[in-house]
């Protein structure tokens, strides 16, 4: 199992990595890294891959919000059934359940704040079990999933002056 984690946490930090590069780290053979891949995969283990993009350095306008939801669990199911309900909806790139004040976090992207309060105004707070919600906006990402978008804070950039 200790393979599999290192394996695992390689691919979390670059999922182009090759099976010959994995090979020299966990001291396998390429084919039997390969082979580990296929089966973490199968066993929906690895359920996808991702670039990490920073959209601030492309032309594209998104608003990115995070949604604190209080929901009334249904019987039976919990929080599953609203959860599902929810990620259901395009604008929908996450969804967790939360312990604390809220019930589940809900990030989205729009185009403009109003198509971001137009979804939660029109789709979000009308579903039934839906007690309330607190939007929060991204208003700029400093580091996610492990990278950092910044560059280091301790980089003088100011020209010398003599």
């Amino acid at each position: 199992m200790e393979n599999q984690e290192k394996l695992l946490r390689q691919l979390e930090k670059n999922a182009k990595i090759s099976p010959e590069q994995l090979s020299s780290i966990l001291a396998k053979k390429p084919e039997d890294v390969s082979a580990m891949i296929e089966d973490c995969e199968k066993n929906k283990i690895i359920v996808g891959y991702n670039a990490l993009i920073d959209w601030d350095k492309t032309n594209r306008e998104l608003v990115t919000a995070m949604i604190e939801v209080k929901v009334t669990p249904q019987r039976g199911e919990g929080f599953d059934r609203v959860a599902a309900r929810i990620y259901q909806y395009p604008e929908v790139t996450s969804v967790y359940l939360l312990s604390g004040g809220y019930d589940l976090v809900v990030m989205i992207e729009g185009k403009t704040l109003k198509e971001v309060a137009h979804f939660v105004s029109s789709k979000l707070a009308t579903i039934d079990a839906v007690v309330s919600t607190a939007t929060h906006f991204v208003l700029k990402k400093y580091k996610d999933k492990g990278v950092l978008f910044q560059e280091e804070a301790d980089e003088d950039k100011r020209m010398v002056v003599v």
